[in-house]
This record gives structure tokens, C-alpha cells and sequence, in this order.
């Protein structure tokens, strides 16, 4: 099992617990994570935005777990809480629907999990407060046709049918935290692989950046032997392998000069293509970049990134992308950006949106995010995907994956 401070926020499996004020979300997640995590009070509306918290837990392993407000709220602020609320929905990976016994299902609970079983979310159902009903009235209040597989009867208040909660959580688990490649189906025991990470000003000072630490250790992981270098010294690592590489891996922004010095039969490819594999973005990603061939004076394109950072001279989302994109295009292109949870929900004013590798994002947020823009008629690509098409080199990038 990982601990932890090992796996990325990214890596952690969201769970999410959903309900009516009052439903006794908060006093089941403090139980459910043996902290007190969320206020709790008789008052309805205690929970006024999602509370996140990332933990070890046993025996499920790291999580993040998250508490969110009531999706019954009312008034113009209750309604913002609520919508709030249905926003974790995006980046839930397992979500736990709470209904009052005493109060039974309403429409509040109808309409959340119909949301949730649109997005093929794995959850279940918790009945909660069951000690103010006798055995005869909880079957009647908890009348949901169809769902008697998902449903589990509760008590906070007398701390009864937690473990149970805790292990069909951890029976989802298997399903929502499944082991996915980033390359270890692309290399044998023994390969040789080549990694190009330019050390530059946008370069985190004293160590690698996510995807090529994940990259590293999947190789690890797979008996591959990953050689490290920067792109300034790319041809003297090539030259000192005596058995010709595996692959060579690059950071997108240097793609033209690496494809320049790397033998055209060694296969090529860089971390933020990997990644959009990996988050399950590959396809649509690649049927979103022809898009760049289309682009006219004055669209409109959103540069996204899902974590934030201090942007630096020649960042590479807010700079080098938009200098390389009016390059190729020949045109006068607007641009916006956006980073970490300010993701648009209406992407109508947008030709095109190009999205980094989403190693800080979850799968299913990462996911939810080209599905917005699909459904929306909007094209959308990652950053290795665009800068190889960009360079000229993109069926060279993806030949690895036989496509």
C-alpha cells in the first residue's frame, strides 16, 4: 500500500458525499475519516462550501475525501453553496448520496443521483439517522426502485454501519483507483529510454516536475533504465548507449530541437502526451488539434492548466504556446487562461482549447474537463499534442502507441 506523502494529488482516488442539509453528511464523513473534518450542527447549512482533506486511510489507502454543502440550499447564496456542490461532481471518483431515514428521498436526492449516474460515478446509497425509525418504517422511507444493490442504513448518532460504509467504499475503490499505463505496456526489462528535461528559468528549482518523476518511476517499476539529460546534452547521452534506446521522452517545448538530433527510427514522444493517455484525453486530444489548421483572425483560444504557478518569462502555457500559434497559423489569435479549478463552464466563446498534461488533476476531473468541451461543440487538445502538430512531428510522436 502507498502512503501518503508518495502518491500525488492527482493519484488519490476522490470521495464525495452529497445530501440535504440536515442529511448528517458531515457527522458520517468525521466517523467515516476518524477526524473531525466538518463542523456539525442541528442547523441546516452548516456546510457553506466543499471541505477537502487528504489522508491516509485505512485500509483504503490515500484519498481525498470531500464534504460538501447541502444541495437543498436555498436563497441566492444557497443556491451558489448547492451549485458548488454539484461542481465536485466533476472530479468525483466515488460518490456517497446521504438521505435523512426520518425525512425520506426527495427530489433534492432524485436529481443528485441522477447527475451521478449520468457520469457513470461509482456510489452508494447511506440512509442515515436510522435510529429514529423503527424497523418497519425504514424500508418505506428508503424506497429508491432499482437501487437496493447500492443502499446501506446508518446511524451517526450511534455510530452504527460505518465499517460496512468503509468497506463498500473500499469494493468501489477497485474499479475507480485501477492501475492505468503511463509506459510501463511500452517498454520490456532492460530497455533503454532517454529522458530530455530542459533545466530552464520555468523549471522548479531543485527538482523534476510531476510527470517526469511519474515517468521515471514507471520505468523503474518495469525494469527499464531511464537515462536522464538535458536537451543540451541529448547527443552525447544518445552517443554513449551502446544499445540503441527504447524511446526518447522530451518536454514538449523543446520537441523541434530533440526531433532534430534523435534518429528517426527511435521512436519519440514527450511527457504531456504520455499524460493525456494516461488521464484517458489521448483520443479526443488528437481529434481536437486539427482544429489549429481552422483557426481565423480574432478566435478566441483558452490556454488551461490544472495546477498554478508562478508564471515566469517564457512560460510556456501563457507564451511560447500563443508566440508558436500565431506563428503557424499566420493569424491574430485572442487568448485567455485559466489554472488550477477555473475551468469555464461555458466554453462557447472558444475555436480552440488547448489544456496542459492535467498531472495535477485527477483522472476523472481531467476526463470531465473534454467532455465539457466536447458536449459544448468546442475543440480541445494538450500541450505535447499541439506543439508536435505545431513542429510537424505529431504522427511521429504517436507512432509508439500504434494508432
Amino acid at each position: 500500500m502507498s502512503d501518503l506523502n508518495s502518491v500525488p494529488s492527482g493519484e488519490r482516488v476522490h470521495i464525495s458525499f452529497f445530501g440535504c442539509r440536515n442529511a448528517g453528511k458531515s457527522s458520517i464523513v468525521n466517523l467515516f475519516t476518524g477526524q473531525d473534518l466538518s463542523i456539525v450542527s442541528d442547523t441546516p447549512g452548516t456546510t457553506t462550501d466543499p471541505v477537502r482533506k487528504s489522508m491516509e486511510l485505512l485500509p483504503l489507502g490515500p484519498v481525498t475525501i470531500i464534504d460538501t454543502p447541502g444541495i437543498d440550499d436555498t436563497g441566492d447564496l444557497g443556491s451558489l453553496r448547492a451549485e458548488r456542490g454539484f461542481d465536485v461532481l466533476e472530479k468525483s471518483d466515488i460518490a456517497i448520496l446521504v438521505i435523512a431515514s426520518d425525512t425520506g428521498v426527495d427530489q433534492y436526492d432524485r436529481d443528485i443521483l441522477q447527475k451521478i449516474k449520468e457520469r457513470e460515478i461509482p456510489y452508494l446509497i447511506v440512509f442515515n439517522k436510522t435510529d429514529l425509525l423503527s424497523n418497519d418504517e425504514i424500508p418505506v422511507k428508503s424506497d429508491i426502485k432499482g437501487e437496493e444493490d447500492n443502499i446501506l442504513y446508518v446511524s451517526a448518532a450511534q455510530k452504527k454501519g460505518i465499517e460496512e460504509l468503509k468497506i463498500r467504499t473500499a469494493e468501489l475503490m477497485k474499479d475507480a483507483g485501477r492501475e492505468r499505463p503511463l509506459i510501463g505496456d511500452l517498454v520490456s526489462e532492460g530497455d533503454r529510454i532517454v529522458l530530455v528535461v530542459p533545466i530552464d528559468k520555468a523549471a522548479p528549482k531543485g527538482r523534476l516536475i510531476l510527470p517526469q518523476q511519474q515517468v521515471i518511476r514507471d520505468a523503474l517499476d518495469n525494469g527499464a533504465i531511464p537515462i536522464v539529460c538535458r536537451d543540451s546534452e541529448l547527443k552525447e547521452a544518445l552517443d554513449s548507449v551502446k544499445a540503441e534506446p527504447r524511446m526518447v521522452i522530451t518536454d514538449s517545448q523543446v520537441f523541434k530541437k530533440v526531433d532534430e538530433i534523435v534518429p528517426e527510427d527511435i521512436p519519440l514522444t514527450s511527457f504531456s502526451i504520455l499524460m493525456a493517455r494516461y488521464k484517458g484525453n489521448f483520443e479526443p486530444a488528437l481529434k481536437g488539434v486539427k482544429a489549429i489548421d481552422s483557426l481565423q483572425d480574432g478566435d478566441r483560444v483558452l490556454i488551461s492548466e490544472g495546477c498554478t504557478h508562478h508564471r515566469q518569462c517564457g512560460d510556456i502555457g501563457s507564451v511560447k504556446i500563443p508566440a508558436l500559434l500565431k506563428k503557424y497559423t499566420g493569424h491574430e489569435i485572442n487568448f485567455d487562461l485559466s489554472s488550477g479549478t477555473e475551468f469555464p463552464k461555458d466554453l462557447s466563446a472558444y475555436s480552440l482549447i488547448i489544456h496542459c498534461g492535467a498531472c495535477m488533476l485527477n483522472k476523472t476531473e481531467a476526463v470531465n474537463r473534454y467532455r465539457r468541451a466536447c458536449e459544448q461543440g468546442v475543440a480541445i487538445t494538450n500541450y505535447g499534442i499541439a506543439l508536435s502538430f505545431m513542429n510537424g512531428i505529431l504522427d511521429r510522436c504517436i507512432q509508439i502507441f500504434n494508432i
